[in-house]
């Protein structure tokens, strides 16, 4: 087969590890599809995405679409002459698009498809308390994440594991996945399967201010668990009432305790180090949290100069 002239697509900074392990690998990539740059920070600047920082930084070509189906963009794209489009933490592309390339469009997906198609699925895989998940390749078609299986691996969801850590570790994990999908394909011995059929498919949806509120009716493990799979970003949240204020609080961290709750589920108990709240099952230690306006912090030191009213509740 011919050389590759690869085209990657891609975003966040979880697509970047992929770019750079392929560019590692002296695979020729033709060109860099990526976001457009978007105001951020307090003084609105324009910001770039973390592929277009290190797609620059190694002299590759860099297109920036607002609308995919642009006839402009589509010639831009035709002129890089590609044979092979590699897509990770995109967007949904249209049929023009990933039809172009006669080696096909395959896709990273960070879960072991079919479990967890949707936006967010290293989020969620920790969320409901998974003990593995993975990353799958797999040539797109028309719906999201339902196209031909390439390749896939297992990974371990650790017990104290955060959407962070498996972050990490499922862009270590899948950049060498990617890397050995091209192989396949440049070799002619890739043999792409149909997803398998399974009755209860779990989806990872994206992430939104209603589905990362914590609900403290649940047992301390299934709230621990929430928690963990939403830091350090987006965070899980809360409504504090304490006295007659109220409050929005992002919680990034808890430990598990093995004190039974004796108070309504939400009820906030505190001494001069610890915070803990009480659950369905037992009470849960808050560990790191942030108040509006102020900085992420550990909660010894937010009760250091904090007066946690009786009463007082998460809601």
């Amino acid at each position: 087969m011919k050389d590759l002239r690869i085209v990657f697509m891609g975003t966040p900074h979880f697509a970047v590890g992929v770019l750079q392990k392929l560019v590692e690998h002296s695979f020729n990539i033709a060109g860099v599809i990526t976001a457009p740059d978007k105001p951020a920070g307090r003084g609105r600047k324009l910001s770039q995405s973390a592929v277009k920082e290190y797609a620059l930084s190694q002299n590759l070509p860099v297109l920036q679409p607002t609308n995919l189906k642009d006839p402009h963009f589509l010639k831009e794209l035709e002129a890089l002459h590609p044979n092979l489009f590699i897509v990770v933490a995109f967007r949904m592309l249209p049929k023009v698009v990933w039809q172009l390339p006669e080696q096909g469009t395959f896709n990273l997906h960070a879960s072991l498809l079919p479990q967890y198609r949707g936006a967010a699925p290293i989020n969620w895989a920790v969320m409901n308390g998974e003990a593995e998940t993975g990353v799958t390749t797999f040539f797109i078609d028309e719906k999201i994440d339902t196209g031909a299986i390439i390749a896939s691996e297992t990974v371990a969801i650790e017990a104290r594991e955060t959407a962070g850590s498996l972050h990490d570790k499922l862009m270590d994990v899948g950049s060498d996945l990617v890397v050995r999908t091209v192989q396949l394909i440049q070799e002619g011995k890739a043999t792409p399967q149909p997803q398998p059929m399974v009755e209860s498919l779990k989806e990872a949806p994206k992430l939104t201010s209603e589905n990362t509120q914590i609900n403290w009716q649940q047992p301390a493990a299934k709230i621990d668990a929430f928690i963990r799979g939403l830091s350090p970003y987006p965070t899980a949240w809360t409504q504090l009432r304490n006295g007659e204020e109220e409050w929005k609080v992002k919680i990034y961290d808890t430990k598990l305790s093995e004190e039974k709750s004796t108070a309504a589920p939400g009820t906030l108990m505190a001494t001069k180090k610890e915070l803990k709240v009480a659950t369905q099952d037992n009470n849960l230690y808050i560990e790191t949290l942030q108040l509006p306006g102020k900085k992420k912090m550990p909660a010894r030191d937010l009760l250091n100069g904090f007066t946690v009213a009786e009463g007082a509740q998460f809601v």
